[in-house]
């Protein structure tokens, strides 16, 4: 099935936030880089956490998407896990990696939009 890159961002975002993922940034840098056209930046508050949010996304891309990683590192140590799909390069870190590293400021010329989830579904009954 073929998904354009941000409708690829949205869904990692998706996965993302299934997991509690922090500070949820869909970074669109195709204007300012030929490297890819969408960052996903997030965190996870631990370890553990920016392992499970690497692995639902990297799941929910293959199953909804038929997309597999190009690249991924990352995941043993848990601490900043990257997923190069691309078009789109998914970056899951824990709070003090993402702070050191800044990428939002040093990618700050593209647009930053933040995740907002889908409302839950109302229930018809009352």
């Amino acid at each position: 099935m073929f998904m354009d890159s941000e409708a690829l961002v949205r869904l990692a975002a998706e996965a993302a936030d299934d997991r509690k993922a922090v500070d949820i940034r869909m970074l669109r840098v195709d204007e300012v880089t030929t490297l890819t056209d969408w960052f996903l930046v997030c965190s996870g508050l631990s370890d553990v956490q920016v392992k499970a949010i690497a692995r639902s996304v990297e799941d929910r891309l293959e199953q909804e998407a038929g997309q597999l990683p190009l690249r991924k590192e990352g995941l043993r140590e848990g601490r900043w896990v990257l997923l190069d799909y691309g078009d789109v390069i998914v970056q899951v870190l824990t709070p003090d990696e993402r702070s050191y590293y800044d990428l939002e400021a040093f990618w700050g010329h593209g647009e930053v939009i933040p995740f907002v989830p889908a409302p839950a579904p109302a229930n018809a009954n009352p």
